[in-house]
């Protein structure tokens, strides 16, 4: 694809404008770690959520979500649950409140506050630094891989490079020359102006993400009919609701569409809708990695903040994303059908996106929505590499190298960190053979291993580091290698069970089991030793305020605080939660029933949007606290 002289010029200067926008910000960034990695808790909710929005718009899993839109229809609405979309709502209730009240810098930092300074304090907190450390590579190998892979696709220049080591010749492809100039330049602003340049330039590449998403639905909307978009789809395919089964017949239209729904486990919709659920619910439950959307939550000035930035992340997020991945999947069913059909058993659904850009973008917009798309890589990786780096300063050198060092020199630290991390994300990312690779072992793997630990840790008294530690390595050890283990012991009972459920995903019916065995580890663990040190969990309870499995703490503490009052809000947080997931689907139903021009299924989504807006003010946002 050839791209316009305007087009280049515009994505070099959005280039120039993040790397001076650190420059600017360095002094300020580099006061302390607090102001280097938090943004000295001075940015407001709103920012913030911006900021946790745009490092959530990657444009490897928008693509995920076009493919999925243009084979499943509406129904894909429910796909992203599997990750899960709305942990965001989990948060804004509850979570994000009781997390910011730690008032810490870091999630492994916060373990300290639940479980005190013992050995099994020591264990947990080292399990959380490495799995974080661990996950943050893993998601910058997935970021060079990716922004690879796009950019070669885009820019008409051949970059690869060889040279000589001690007599052996080296050869970089193209993407990984791409990867690294992008990476690169992101890695200076970074580094130069943490969490202040990270939230900016956040703000400047979400804002751009934004314009070209109402753009491209309103080209796909200027280029469209109803009647057109009707004629390329299956019957059913408008529906949000379903099933047992996923009833989309695509046979005589692109049959090969039938044959990737089927081998990526879609077509038992109904049983495939309820174990995301499940996943989901324990997900949420958890709480967030501790990743980038956590360190956004300990940079809010309050928890009151926290709580409305993650509400605010749902709303800046969802509507101009599915506008763009709205927009793009109706340009390609109405004129890419054809040579998508004509492909026959090599149906690819990447070649949408070249299709799209090259045939319906017009010059100078093209420029903004490559700079856009770059934007997307860009905030993803910006984000990961500052909550890294924050761990890596600030649970390993301040707590075990240098724990008096001056704030300057933790500041420099941190810049060496930052380039450390991103460096190894680099060597890794440059092993890796797919993107898919590293995000099913990303998402399967260190996802499923954190959940039965950090589910206990909020809502049971009794859990110490030991069991929390030990949920952690038996959850991530069963989740990385169980799957593996199954085919590999018992192939033919995979073959069976492929077969039986028509290819549901294996990992997923696994899921329970890790949960449950890894829940069982801490549970018993935390039995066979000895409970933490009781001052520490009582001032936990008091300070955080959770509700859930907390009966003899509680008892202690309103004795010795006769103006402590129990947290009863389970029942309206429930309540919420059940209303938020209704108005956060809305949310990603409204803009593609919009861009397809089903205007009775739009306005039956704004007045549900409408009335649990409503409901969320009256019973959430009016009655959160400040502290």
């Amino acid at each position: 694809m050839r791209i316009h002289s305007v087009d280049i010029t515009i994505i070099v200067l959005y280039m120039v404008a993040v790397v001076v926008a650190g420059v600017l910000l360095s002094r300020r960034a580099r006061q302390n770690l607090d102001s280097y990695f938090l943004g000295g808790k001075s940015l407001p909710w709103y920012l913030l959520g911006v900021s946790n929005a745009s490092g959530m718009f990657d444009i490897t899993g928008t693509m995920w979500m076009v493919y999925i839109l243009f084979a499943c229809g509406l129904k894909s609405v429910w796909i992203p649950w599997l990750w899960p979309s709305f942990n965001q709502i989990f948060l804004m209730v509850f979570l994000a409140a009781w997390l910011r009240r730690s008032n810490v810098l870091t999630g492994a930092e916060w373990i300290r506050t639940r479980f005190g300074r013992g050995r099994g304090s020591e264990l947990s907190h080292i399990s959380v630094v490495v799995f974080a450390i661990v996950s943050v590579i893993g998601f910058l190998s997935y970021a060079f891989k990716g922004i690879g892979k796009f950019a070669v696709e885009f820019f008409p220049w051949d970059l690869s490079a060889s040279f000589s080591i001690s007599g052996s010749t080296v050869n970089i492809a193209s993407p990984d020359v791409y990867a690294l100039i992008f990476m690169s330049a992101t890695t200076i602003y970074v580094i130069l102006g943490g969490m202040f340049s990270v939230v900016i330039t956040d703000l400047i590449q979400f804002t751009i993400l934004t314009i070209v998403s109402v753009c491209i639905a309103w080209i796909a909307v200027a280029n469209t009919t109803p009647d057109a978009i009707a004629a390329a789809v299956p019957e059913g395919w408008t529906d949000l609701f379903f099933g047992r089964h996923i009833d989309l017949d695509w046979s005589k239209l692109i049959p090969a569409v039938n044959d990737k729904v089927s081998a990526d486990g879609y077509s038992l919709f109904g049983i495939f809708f309820m174990m995301i659920l499940f996943k989901g619910i324990l997900s949420s439950l958890a709480g967030p990695l501790p990743n980038y959307d956590m360190q956004r939550i300990l940079a809010a000035r309050s928890p009151k903040e926290a709580a409305m930035m993650s509400g605010f992340v749902s709303v800046v997020l969802y509507i101009p994303r599915y506008l763009m991945i709205a927009g793009i999947t109706v340009l390609a069913l109405v004129f890419f059908s054809d040579d998508l059909r004509a492909m026959g058993d090599a149906f690819d659904i990447e070649r949408v996106l070249p299709f799209v850009i090259s045939n319906y973008i017009p010059v100078g917009l093209k420029g903004f929505l490559l700079a856009g798309l770059l934007a997307a890589f860009m905030s993803t990786f910006d984000s990961t590499v500052n909550a890294g780096a924050a761990y890596l300063v600030n649970d390993v050198y301040k707590r075990y190298v240098n724990p008096r060092a001056s704030d300057k020199k933790y500041v420099y630290v941190s810049y060496l960190c930052s380039i450390a991390v991103v460096a190894v994300g680099i060597v890794f990312g440059f092993m890796i053979e797919s993107i898919d690779e590293v995000l099913k072992w990303i998402t399967a793997g260190l996802g499923a291993g954190y959940i039965a630990s950090n589910l206990l840790k909020w809502f049971w008294w009794r859990l110490n580091g030991y069991g929390y530690f030990a949920g952690m390595i038996v959850g991530t050890v069963l989740a990385t290698l169980s799957e593996k283990a199954v085919v590999l012991v018992l192939p033919r009972l995979c073959e069976r069970f492929a077969e039986a459920t028509e290819n549901f995903p294996l990992v997923l019916a696994l899921f329970p089991i890790v949960v449950i065995l890894s829940g069982v580890a801490a549970v018993v663990t935390s039995m066979l030793t000895q409970q933490d040190d009781e001052k520490t969990v009582k001032g936990f309870y008091e300070q955080v305020r959770p509700w859930g499995f907390w009966g003899p703490v509680c008892e202690k503490v309103t004795l010795a605080n006769l103006k402590f009052r129990k947290n009863t809000a389970f029942k309206r947080d429930t309540f919420n939660i059940l209303v938020g997931i209704i108005w956060h689907t809305m949310l990603a139903a409204a803009p593609i029933y919009l861009v397809i021009r089903r205007m009775t299924a739009f306005a039956v989504c704004v007045v549900v949007l409408v009335v649990t807006s409503i409901l969320l003010k009256r019973n959430w946002l009016d009655k959160l606290e400040e502290t």
